[in-house]
């Protein structure tokens, strides 16, 4: 595998497009990351703006995987904004480019996000998950579990409410 990681890189115009142009590469091809099918760039922009606020200005970390110079794969690494949670993080928009599944390459981001949260001393990492795409087998192989979840909460469509699954992943004991 030839993935390379880059924490927190430097949110220039030239990344803010490449991860919009993977945000909608994703959506487009069936991926739940808070857009439905299909999604233009002008559809994500507004979402993606806030995104890079809350990173560039802080507090959301951003981990970006690289295939050679080329993005390939991103997650949010989201804090909660609430003084008692600061124990554990939410990991948001989790996202590989479609013309690279199957490499490990979301597997290998995941892995990444749990060895920084050690780092970070975290005690859990959390994801939402969209019922209905087999995601939740993909987590539980990483060691996440079901914790939780909300029946219809996710409106696809009129007649196509999905639950939203909460999977949770101890890292043990966070630091002091």
């Amino acid at each position: 595998m030839n993935l390379r990681f880059v924490l927190d890189p430097d949110l220039t115009p030239e990344l803010r497009e490449q991860i919009i142009a993977l945000w909608v590469d994703v959506t487009n091809a069936g991926g739940a990351v808070g857009f439905v099918a299909p999604v233009t760039e002008a559809d994500v922009r507004p979402m993606a703006a806030t995104t890079f606020a809350a990173i560039s200005d802080g507090p959301d970390r951003l981990l970006a995987g690289y295939e050679g110079n080329r993005l390939v794969g991103v997650l949010i690494i989201g804090d909660n904004r609430f003084h008692l949670k600061t124990h554990w993080r939410v990991l948001k928009r989790v996202m590989v480019h479609p013309d690279t599944q199957g490499r490990g390459y979301g597997a290998a981001m995941m892995r990444e996000a749990e060895r920084i949260g050690r780092e970070l001393g975290l005690a859990a990492l959390h994801v939402t998950v969209r019922d209905g795409l087999g995601l939740g087998g993909f987590y539980e192989r990483l060691g996440y579990r079901e914790v939780g979840r909300l029946p219809g909460a996710l409106r696809l469509a009129p007649g196509d409410d999905r639950d939203e699954v909460f999977m949770w992943l101890d890292l043990g004991p966070a630091a002091a």
